[in-house]
This record gives C-alpha cells, structure tokens and sequence, in this order.
C-alpha cells in the first residue's frame, strides 16, 4: 500500500493518511467573512489526512491583505462554523492557520486608518492591493 494514505499519529491527533493540504491565501472572504464557497472548497478536498487553512487574521489590525479571513468577532466565528461543519461531514479534519502580517498591513485596512501593529517599525516596501487600488506600502497614511 502506498505510504502517503497509510494512517498516522502526530500528537494527538490521529490522522486517516499522510496528505496535509498546505495553506494557501485564497483573498476571498468579503468584509472578514469566509462564506458558502469556501465550505464547499475545503469540503472537496476533506479526504486530505488534514486540512491546514488560509491565513486568518487574529485581530482587525492583524490584516494584511484585502479579503482575508478573519476570526476575532462573532460573525467571523460562525461563518468559520460553516466550514468546519462542512469538512467534518465528510470526515475531514480541519486546522485553522492563525496569521497575522504584521507590518505588511496598511492603515486603508483598518477602522480609523490605524497603523500596522508589529514588532518593526518599518515599511515592508511591497505592493498592497487595496479596495481603491495598489499602493506602496512605502508611503504612510495611504
């Protein structure tokens, strides 16, 4: 028998097979929300021994990126119980990826244009696409 789908115990936590689905940043949860399409995506691929999800942000000032997930309100945690529900209905299991970008973030991300909360002060230089555009995130306050 293959060795990839033979079970296998890491912790304690028993796993059907070897495959572990990577997590991958999927920007697609409008307002923090992960919604009906992302349960069916993670649902299909639940025969993964398991399933490792997108970076989700910890806070609001956590975020990095537009569109990524969030798990810190109420909302957010019932739109994840979607998910999860959906995995495990098909005997998935299911881990979330807690991310939080750090300086990569942006005020345009943030109620009030707040700054990024991270351990450097300074700018990462890279492109952030935002709801109005792409920006540098060499430049404060945009």
């Amino acid at each position: 028998m293959n060795e990839l789908l033979t079970p296998v115990t890491i912790g304690e936590l028993d796993l059907p097979n070897r495959l572990i689905m990577a997590p991958m940043t999927r920007s697609r949860a409008r307002d923090g929300l992960v919604g009906e399409l992302t349960a069916e995506y993670y649902a299909q691929r639940a025969a993964a021994g398991l399933i490792i999800t997108e970076g989700t942000q910890p806070c609001v000032i956590g975020q990095g990126y537009i569109d990524t997930p969030g798990l810190h309100t109420p909302e957010q945690v019932t739109a994840w119980r979607l998910v999860t529900d959906a995995v495990h209905r098909r005997g998935g299991r299911i881990a979330v990826q807690i991310m939080h970008s750090g300086r990569i973030g942006h005020p345009c991300l943030y109620p009030g244009g707040e700054l990024p909360l991270a351990p450097s002060a300074i700018c990462s230089g890279e492109r952030l696409y935002t709801p109005k555009g792409c920006w540098s995130t060499r430049r404060r306050g945009r």
